[in-house]
């Protein structure tokens, strides 16, 4: 074999460098410049920007506190309509579930036995009052003829029997017409009190039996009772403030609201609490009393029921948003000097007004991270913060943020 062709076969691009070698070093280089660019990378990255939260100022103001309860309305009359005569149904006059007037006509009962009896009953006084007159010109007679000695003072005595019965007999009859009137009266069976009227129960042509057969109910409308009952330590709690004057309304005001209904939009006030506590239950029961001019409230319905617990008191309010559970730690973040998320944990009371009660582990200057807390990882994280009022909703991007007057 020449030198020339083992020179080709060693692979020698040019003249001095060969090939395998010029591969290598291009291998390299590119290896060299991938793992650069990997690692600047991370070094670009390695720090995220802080996850943006909406912070709000702790709410301090006078607040007084309600205690909740759960009650059912009811009606303040409720009337369950029985016929006063017996008979069969000649006409139902009135619209099943309409509002109706007190007197109105609802029920008509077959009046012609009635007629009947009243016309015969007025027959009977029409004839004891001839029978009277009868006999009271008998005694005038027999007083003249016991004077002349016509006439036994036993035969004057009789006459004048005779004359008060027959008096007697016209103020029975009369009694009985006016009896015979009444039940005639009672065939038409009118609303006791006004309200809103069932459905008919006894339609026509079916026997209403008096005092026995149910034709309908009426309920009255406006105003309606609320009934809800409390156990013994809130009442006696009420008893204590009502003895040292420190409830804020002595009229016991109350707000309800229906199971429909977000909040307690309905106000009244308590007419009424029992004598005694249920010692089964150790509850004790209250009655609330409220206009219904619009109809919202319907005898039997579920409501809900806020009393006026306290008087007023100075209190910190946060947002229930803000509140994260620790097994059986309540805490919030608020934000740090640095930027920071910063854990306290908290003690905290009822709700007022949308707003939780604090009662423990906060400053009246804290600001608490209320929107975007599943964002922070742990403690001292730093954040972004925006600025909102206690009780607002979370800011929508590229929209202003709300105002912040609430906070102060």
């Amino acid at each position: 074999m020449s030198p020339r062709k083992v020179l080709a076969r060693s692979g020698r691009a040019g003249p001095g460098l060969p090939l395998l070698a010029l591969s290598a070093s291009v291998l390299i280089a590119l290896t060299i410049a991938g793992c650069g660019s990997q690692a600047a990378t991370p070094e670009a990255g390695a720090m995220p920007p802080p996850p943006e939260v909406s912070v709000a100022q702790v709410l301090s103001k006078q607040v007084r506190q309600w205690d909740e309860f759960t009650g059912r309305v009811a009606a303040v009359e409720s009337v369950e309509l029985r016929p006063r005569v017996s008979g069969y149904v000649e006409r139902v006059v009135y619209q099943e579930g309409q509002e109706v007037k007190k007197g109105d006509l609802l029920f008509v009962i077959d009046q012609r036995r009635y007629r009947a009896e009243l016309a015969q009953a007025q027959a009977q006084l029409e004839r004891a009052r001839a029978e009277a007159r009868l006999a009271q010109t008998q005694d005038a007679r027999a007083q003249t003829l016991v004077e002349a000695k016509a006439i036994s003072r036993e035969e004057f005595e009789t006459r004048r029997a005779a004359a008060t019965q027959g008096n007697a007999a016209v103020r029975a009859a009369e009694a009985a017409v006016a009896s015979a009137q009444l039940d005639l009266t009672f065939t038409e069976v009118r609303a006791p009190i006004s309200g809103r009227a069932g459905r008919a129960l006894v339609t026509v042509g079916n026997l209403a039996s008096a005092d026995s057969t149910l034709l309908t109910t009426l309920v009255s409308q406006d105003p309606m009772y609320v009934y809800f009952e409390s156990d013994e330590q809130t009442q006696s709690r009420y008893n204590e403030l009502a003895r040292k004057g420190e409830r804020a309304d002595s009229k016991n005001p109350v707000r309800v609201g229906l199971a429909s209904e977000t909040g307690y939009p309905h106000e009244g006030v308590v007419d009424f609490t029992d004598n005694q506590i249920d010692p089964t239950t150790g509850t004790i029961r209250a009655r609330a009393v409220l206009p219904n001019p619009d109809r919202q409230f319907i005898p039997g319905m579920f409501a809900r029921v806020q009393l006026e617990g306290s008087g007023d008191f100075k209190a910190m309010l946060i947002d229930d948003k803000a509140v994260l559970t620790d097994q059986d730690r309540k805490y919030v973040y608020v934000l740090g000097g640095k930027g920071e998320a910063v854990r306290k944990d908290v003690v905290l009371g009822r709700m007022i007004d949308g707003l939780r009660v604090v009662q423990s582990g906060l400053a009246a200057n804290d600001k608490v991270i209320v929107h975007g807390v599943q964002k922070i990882f742990f403690p001292g994280m730093p954040v972004s913060p925006k600025t909102i009022a206690m009780g607002a909703p979370a800011p929508v991007p590229g929209q202003p943020v709300a105002s912040t007057a609430g906070a102060k």
